[in-house]
């Protein structure tokens, strides 16, 4: 019988059984998909984002189909960090895959009370921090799209952290490199290429947006192209590690990412139609390189050819 490739990665001082992870806001806490999938079969969960206190989140309707993907507004919803330690790490304890939480923040201080807290708690492999919140201590602006704010905060969490740190990036931004490496000056393990592009629909009967914050997040297959295309930049500009993630639904898709140079992917959107989806997404990916006599996921890396 033919060896089996070898699916296992290492980035950040991580290893991962094999790239695939399933992403954040898009999972849960992993607990609700349980009864879907044996999640020890896949690399690692990223939760969804943790905050210093609990949130509601934004008043339906906070979904939206579209041709190729989906708008969404939840507004960050989640237990807090207290109940998320009390409640929905012991089940993630014993889950058997990589436990990435992800962190964020209206205030720097947030991010550091956060970390600090979840720096106590056994269990978590590595934290996300999601930029792609407003300052609310400088008028609003997001922190993923000024390079001095990116830098600043990445810095002072990763001070404080006793664990990696992943930047998740924005893709709102006119020069994605520019803000990666503002992420790796702050002292950035790796990084997770991208969140959502912000987007729109509008009810012509009603005359009302979809969405009731108007805008929100575009994710699914619609984007891959444009984050592929990230990925590609970041990896062949800077050193550091990337995650890549955006409209991943099949296991070519992800290959795509690996061949880009990213080193693991997060599968997202895909998980509300398939609960299943990162396990689907993994075997695909294990035939195409038994297909194509790879030894191990690895030898995809940055192999894309010019």
């Amino acid at each position: 019988m033919a060896q089996l490739p070898d699916l296992s990665v290492e980035f950040a001082g991580i290893s991962l059984r094999n790239p695939v992870i399933a992403a954040s806001g898009t999972f849960g806490y992993g607990e609700e998909f349980a009864k879907f999938s044996d999640l020890c079969q896949i690399g690692g969960i990223s939760v969804k984002g943790t905050s210093a206190h609990p949130i509601d989140g934004n008043p339906p309707p906070r979904l939206f189909p579209t041709a190729s993907g989906m708008l969404n507004s939840i507004g960050l919803e989640n237990v807090g960090v207290d109940a998320f330690m009390r409640d929905k790490m012991p089940f993630l304890r014993g889950v058997g895959c990589a436990i990435f939480v992800n962190v964020f923040g209206f205030t720097e201080d947030e991010y550091v009370e956060v970390v600090e807290k979840l720096n106590t708690c056994e269990g978590i492999t590595a934290y996300e921090l999601n930029i792609s919140c407003p300052n609310t201590e400088h008028g609003g602006m997001v922190f993923g799209t000024n390079p001095g704010l990116t830098t600043r905060l990445t810095r002072r969490v990763k001070d404080r952290s006793r664990r990696p740190i992943v930047v998740k990036l924005s893709p709102n931004v006119t020069d994605i490199v520019e803000l990666a490496r503002a992420a790796q000056d702050g002292g950035a393990d790796a990084l997770s290429v991208a969140n959502t592009y912000l987007g729109m629909a509008i009810d012509v009967e009603t005359f009302k947006p979809r969405i009731h914050n108007i805008t929100g997040g575009l994710s699914g297959p619609a984007i891959k192209p444009i984050t592929l295309r990230m990925v590609y930049q970041i990896t062949r500009a800077l050193a550091i590690p990337v995650i890549g993630l955006g409209g991943i639904a099949t296991g070519t898709d992800a290959v795509e990412y690996l061949l880009a140079g990213a080193t693991a992917v997060q599968v997202g959107t895909a998980n509300f139609h398939d609960p299943r989806a990162p396990l689907h997404v993994l075997k695909q990916m294990q035939r195409f390189l038994q297909r194509r006599g790879h030894s191990g996921v690895r030898s995809l890396i940055g192999k894309m050819n010019q």
